[in-house]
């Protein structure tokens, strides 16, 4: 399951883990124009993990998934 919210600067989704056991924490992606950035609870530490993507990388990541094996180059 997931939501998606349109804010003034972002567009925030948020991924909810409804798989088998052991379910993992929700995921916030915030989309801004210069980077999308990825949060999750860490409950063994107690924090927030934080990854931040330029708009280039999410789209090699979106590119990667549905690819086999190997070594890429995105056209710029």
């Amino acid at each position: 399951m997931f939501t998606i919210e349109h804010e003034f600067d972002a567009t925030l989704i948020t991924l909810v883990d409804e798989g088998d056991a052991p379910l993992r924490e929700d995921v916030n992606v915030a989309a801004f124009a210069n980077q999308i950035t990825f949060d999750q609870w860490d409950p063994r530490t107690d924090t927030i993990q934080k990854i931040t993507l330029s708009p280039e990388q999410l789209r090699d990541l979106t590119a990667a998934l549905n690819l086999p094996e190997g070594i890429y180059r995105s056209a710029p």
